[in-house]
């Protein structure tokens, strides 16, 4: 799965995410987009984050 399947799991926007993780929103566009590729790290951590997000809502 993607961050952005998470982030819809989560029932977040772009918008959303970007003022909650304090990453702006042209890089979460361009992540989702394939414009570019967060470090691995980064990656994993804001996967974490939203399922624990997506776990909540439930």
């Amino acid at each position: 799965m993607t961050i952005k399947d998470y982030r819809t799991q989560a029932g977040l926007t772009q918008l959303e995410m970007s003022k909650r993780f304090e990453i702006p929103k042209r890089t979460i566009e361009n992540w989702e987009t394939g414009k570019r590729k967060p470090p691995q790290y980064v990656e994993k951590l804001i996967i974490e984050k939203l399922k624990k997000i997506a776990e909540e809502k439930e």
